[in-house]
């Protein structure tokens, strides 16, 4: 099944995408300190602490911001291919359009109101 988006939603949530793109590749940027991932761990772990139990808390609490950053990243820029490969807005789990009103709240969704909520109670169980 074919989006149900209009040509100006598309337009609209694409701007909305790339907007957030940009802004999670400056977070990510700047909570990094222009480092890679494994030299900014490094750096991290090098600071001066005589807590090493609070150095190491403050590790994780920045690899956990840093995960999160970029798996957000990566949802965003796997909507974006999809946008232009003209399967955005289908519902990765039974092809039906996802609506425009959660896309706007979520436009990097991957699945209707419907199957995301068998997939979070299935996870609960």
């Amino acid at each position: 099944m074919t989006s149900q988006l209009t040509a100006g939603q598309r337009a609209l949530l694409q701007a909305e995408l790339e907007r957030r793109q940009h802004e999670l590749d400056r977070q990510v940027a700047d909570h990094q300190g222009g480092l890679s991932r494994v030299e900014h761990a490094r750096e991290v772990l090098s600071q001066d602490s005589d807590d090493l139990p609070q150095l190491e808390a403050g590790r994780e609490m920045d690899m956990a911001l840093g995960d999160r950053e970029i798996g957000e990243l990566g949802a965003v820029s796997a909507a974006l291919r999809r946008l232009q490969e003209d399967r955005y807005g289908e519902c990765v789990d039974c092809g039906e359009a996802i609506p425009f009103d959660r896309l706007k709240v979520e436009p990097w969704a991957l699945r209707c109101v419907a199957c995301e909520s068998r997939r979070e109670r299935a996870a609960r169980a």
